[in-house]
């Protein structure tokens, strides 16, 4: 019996309540292997979460909505925020100085972007709906995409994050402020 068909809307939901759980989990863990799992989980589950909404669902919504607010724009910008934490995250260990911060930053930052993507009559998936576009029809790219990036990156190996709207950094690494004895 084939599998019943997603519309975009559903299936990129979906992903948000996935994500959720993830965070609420590494809350919740405890030992340096289980958050290590966790945050590679999360990490996966949201590089290619991006990936198949900037490839696919954001430039489609942009030939389709009215974005007087900018919602597709401040959408790439949040993403490229997470992004440099899912990196930082993926370089770094459970015992590494703000780990779990950085866990915790970029969970906030998810529920945001979750908050704003998913708002009635207004975020980026109302308005898609609201414009009458194909959502099933574009769940189904979603899904054959996110497929094929699942079997990419099923040996862990996530690339390298391209961002879209971050550009000409230069940034110094200073050390953290140490607390002073009184």
């Amino acid at each position: 019996m084939p599998a019943a068909k997603q519309d975009a809307v559903a299936l990129l939901k979906e992903d948000h309540r996935k994500v959720e759980d993830l965070f609420e989990k590494f809350e919740k863990a405890r030992g340096e292997d289980r958050k290590r799992a966790l945050v590679q989980q999360i990490c996966t589950e949201l590089v290619i979460h991006t990936m198949i909404e900037e490839e696919i669902f954001y430039p489609s919504c942009k030939a389709e909505i009215e974005d007087k607010e900018g919602i597709l724009e401040e959408s790439y910008v949040e993403h490229d925020g997470a992004k440099v934490l899912i990196a930082e995250l993926l370089d770094s260990a459970p015992d590494a100085e703000f780990y779990d911060a950085k866990v915790s930053v970029l969970s906030e930052m998810i529920k945001h972007h979750v908050k704003e993507e998913e708002k009635r009559g207004e975020g980026v998936f109302a308005q898609a709906r609201e414009a009458g576009m194909d959502l099933e029809a574009l769940g189904e790219r979603l899904k054959a995409r996110k497929e094929e990036l699942k079997r990419q990156f099923a040996d862990g190996n996530l690339p390298p994050p391209h961002t879209r709207s971050f550009s000409g950094h230069k940034l110094v690494q200073d050390h953290p402020v140490e607390a002073v004895p009184t």
